[in-house]
């Protein structure tokens, strides 16, 4: 049985993209039988405590040299370089979008992450990405040899029937909006949008995780100013199954986003059959299709509104997109190819090392 290790910092169980490609791919990968060890590294990542720098290091350090091992890239491209320097294990930097790249961050700390994280990404063997748009980064802002990257796309669940159509809408149509409470998601200009296209009829629902302190207030006191507290809704964390359901009543899946690095949530919602309404930034381009979207630019809620606008009032346009989001979600990869080549990468850094 092959062995390795997968370390990440806080809990996999979080409810944000990257947490979850990372506990896919780990229960993958220990499906394809191969001996995964887990370690959970301190929280705090990327702006880690001192002791928990030295705790994190030292428990990449304790690892063989005959155990390869996947970080997380909230922690490696944060990790002290002379500590990684001594990490003897062969590592696979799983990067999901460079840390630098983080909105609202002082330009001082930006810096700071970027160098880091660049001179980091020398001491991995390998490196895992989930889209061509992070590799295309790596490549040209940090100096990362191409031939070291593999690109292993997030899985998805295909919907137990056929989704799409419109069988499940509810009435008014409902917006869905996923992503955690972060400033990065763009919530605000969401709410901003709504607040211009209030002539119409709809619902919506952000559903997502309280995650940086103070914005989720701040989220509520917006839609309270612009008089939409009985028609936007912050539905916080929910469950699997409710977020299932809210998938199949929804009309149109809307994600203000200022950066991502993929985007799994996109494509949960192609897989439902719903139009997106997203902006063209980082890999959302690369992600949504062109026939079953509609991408302004970031920051521009007067855009946004426009784009649903025409979607709520444009039955042909959005029923076409409807059904060339559920034809492309219906081949998305699932979370077994995704695995599949995460293995790959853990094999070529052993390889590497030996």
């Amino acid at each position: 049985m092959k062995t390795a290790a997968m370390a990440v910092p806080g809990d996999i169980t979080n409810l944000t993209g990257g947490y979850i490609y990372d506990l896919r791919v780990l229960e993958e990968l220990r499906s394809a039988g191969r001996e995964i060890r887990l370690i959970r590294l301190p929280d705090g990542f990327p702006f880690a405590t001192p002791s928990d720098m030295d705790r994190a290091l030292k428990a990449l350090q304790d690892l063989p040299e005959s155990c390869p091992v996947i970080i997380d890239g909230l922690a490696f491209g944060a990790l002290e370089t002379a500590g990684v320097a001594r990490i003897k294990a062969p590592i696979v930097a799983l990067v999901h979008h460079p840390l630098a790249l983080e909105s609202g961050l002082p330009d001082e700390q930006k810096d700071h992450l970027w160098r880091t994280e660049r001179d980091n990404l020398r001491f991995a063997a390998r490196i895992l990405v989930p889209s061509p748009h992070t590799r295309a980064s790596l490549i040209e802002q940090y100096d990362v040899p191409s031939d070291k990257i593999h690109v292993a796309l997030p899985g998805i669940a295909q919907p137990k029937i056929e989704a799409g159509g419109g069988a499940h809408k509810s009435e008014p149509p409902l917006i869905l909006s996923v992503g955690i409470l972060h400033p990065r998601k763009g919530h605000d200009v969401l709410i901003d949008a709504l607040a211009r296209i209030a002539d119409l009829e709809w619902q919506a629902k952000i559903v997502g995780n309280p995650w940086e302190k103070g914005h989720s207030e701040a989220l509520q006191d917006r839609i309270l100013r612009a008089g939409l507290g009985d028609r936007l809704h912050l539905a916080g964390r929910v469950s699997d199954t409710e977020l299932e359901g809210l998938y199949r009543q929804a009309a149109i899946f809307a994600l203000a986003t200022r950066y991502e690095g993929y985007g799994i949530v996109f494509n949960e919602a192609l897989v439902y059959g719903l139009p997106i309404v997203s902006c063209r930034t980082g890999a959302v381009p690369d992600t949504v299709p062109l026939q079953a979207g509609l991408l302004v630019e970031r920051d521009d809620p007067a855009a946004f509104a426009d784009a649903l606008r025409s979607l709520l009032t444009t039955p042909d346009m959005y029923q076409a997109m409807a059904a060339e989001a559920g034809r492309f979600g219906a081949g998305l990869t699932n979370w077994s190819q995704t695995a599949d080549i995460a293995g790959q990468a853990l094999d070529a850094a052993l390889g590497a090392a030996t």
